[in-house]
């Protein structure tokens, strides 16, 4: 074979090989390109899920919290530091499946967060109730009872420590994790005041009641009876008795007092004699007419039992032992005296003493 077939042959060979490099480092070149594309905007999140972020939180926490959820969770701190997103906005967020992790970026810089529903019911104290709202929310329990107690909103909106509480109606409502104590009460002021339409407000002054006297009423109908179609009749007497003048002799007050002077924590299971004579403004047996405040939160059940009470002559009543959670009413003493004889003897057999 000539040099010259030879040169040729070699410089054939050298262009093949030139292409084949050259076509090594296109399909690389695209590998790579397409890698960092799907790192980039490919779909990464896995499945629909949630993730809260802290204000304490950095991007290396949140890439840990999204790696249950990502293919690609350690390349969100990559398309952070592109996108120069350093500080993530803390919050509630939605993670929808096939989002990429550039729309992950973009939703924590622009604080995109979405909202939840919490719910809340029959908290007998605000401590109570603000430990509640703690457990959905990013606010601390002393954040929303110092909210709560604030004497400027307190006098602005004729409240008080003890009756502030009945401006929160037991429901379910929408939040964004990071409200704060003082949007989120004022907010179920709002709804409070929404909730208290012409209507209920109509049937107040047709009972001669406040709003404040009717939740009064209706937190202690509340802890008399668990079962709603129950809470009307329960209410029609206790006005039966504010109508004649009685005292409302209500049990419920008077667990009320004991808790007062033994704690929140206390259990009554039997209101004794001595209950009955506790020095205090709430105690419905001293006292006529109804407490100064609500004794516990109602909830709508129990104030529209109130503003819907059902009409009869019921004067008394008693815990039915034939109809456990139910109660026994009777018209007159005698009758009330029967049925109170029963129970005593109901309860003395079951060895509860208090």
């Amino acid at each position: 074979m000539s040099n010259f077939a030879i040169l040729k042959k070699l410089n054939t060979l050298r262009k093949k090989l030139i292409y084949s490099i050259i076509a090594i480092i296109i399909i690389v070149s695209g590998v790579i390109a397409n890698n960092y594309y799907q790192k980039i905007f490919g779909k990464t999140i896995t499945k629909d899920s949630v993730i809260f972020v802290n204000s304490s939180d950095t991007l290396t926490d949140i890439k840990n919290k999204l790696a249950p959820f990502s293919e690609h969770a350690n390349a969100f701190l990559l398309i952070a530091s592109k996108k120069n997103f350093t500080k993530p906005k803390s919050g509630r967020y939605f993670l929808k499946k096939g989002m990429s992790n550039n729309e992950l970026v973009n939703m924590l810089r622009s604080g995109n967060q979405t909202p939840l529903k919490i719910s809340f019911n029959n908290q007998d104290t605000l401590e109570k109730f603000a430990g509640r709202i703690a457990e959905q929310l990013e606010i601390d329990s002393v954040s929303i009872i110092n909210s709560f107690t604030n004497k400027e909103f307190l006098s602005k909106n004729k409240l008080t420590k003890k009756s502030v509480l009945q401006i929160c109606i037991p429901n379910s409502y929408e939040f964004y994790w990071t409200t704060s104590a003082d949007k989120f009460r004022n907010k179920l002021l709002l709804e409070y005041n929404r909730f208290w339409n012409s209507s209920r407000i109509k049937k107040a002054k047709a009972l001669n009641m406040t709003k404040s006297e009717v939740i009064t009423l209706a937190s202690i109908v509340q802890k008399e009876t668990a079962k709603k179609e129950e809470r009307p009749i329960v209410a029609g007497l206790y006005l039966n008795r504010l109508k004649k003048g009685w005292p409302l002799q209500a049990d419920p007050t008077i667990i009320y007092c004991v808790k007062e002077i033994k704690g929140q924590d206390y259990v009554v299971k039997r209101v004794l004699t001595a209950d009955l004579a506790l020095n205090s403004p709430y105690n419905t047996y001293k006292n006529k007419g109804l407490p100064p405040t609500l004794i516990a939160m109602p909830d709508i059940s129990s104030i529209d039992g109130v503003l819907n009470s059902q009409k009869h002559n019921y004067m008394y009543m008693c815990a039915n032992v034939d109809k456990i959670g139910y109660h026994s009413f009777a018209k007159t003493l005698a009758q009330h005296n029967n049925n109170a004889a029963k129970y005593h003897r109901w309860i003395n057999s079951q060895g509860v003493n208090r």
